[in-house]
């Protein structure tokens, strides 16, 4: 049973890391600063670190080790949302779905109150 779980987490992880792969591109084929910076082959990725540039001194961090799941936004160098786990991964995909609409603002990221409120 075990074996099977890790197995899983191995496969999310694998996804996870051709998301934020795919994220970076299209935050730069925007014109946008965006990074994304993996550890270990694929396959036998053990994590990921995904940064980008939203803005004036405005960051969003997206990691995924064997840790666990976070995401982590800041500006000015204060933490405005810190996600974990499956929340993080809500996120990441809300991000990625103002990234596909035509028109939409820089990101429409929220603040933590917004987040909380949500």
């Amino acid at each position: 049973m075990f074996s099977r779980l890790a197995e899983q987490y191995r496969s999310v992880v694998d996804d996870l890391v051709l998301s934020l792969e795919a994220l970076a591109r299209c935050l730069q084929q925007q014109g946008q600063v965006a990074s994304c910076y993996t550890c270990g082959e694929p396959g036998e990725r053990q994590g990921t670190a995904f940064v980008a540039e939203l803005g004036e001194a405005h960051l969003v961090r997206f990691r995924v080790s064997d840790c666990g799941v976070n995401w982590l936004e800041s500006r000015n160098g204060h933490e405005l949302v810190r996600l974990e786990g499956a929340e993080a991964i809500q996120e990441l995909q809300r991000v990625a779905h103002v990234l596909r609409t035509p028109g939409a603002g820089p990101l429409g990221l929220r603040t933590q109150e917004e987040a909380e409120a949500a």
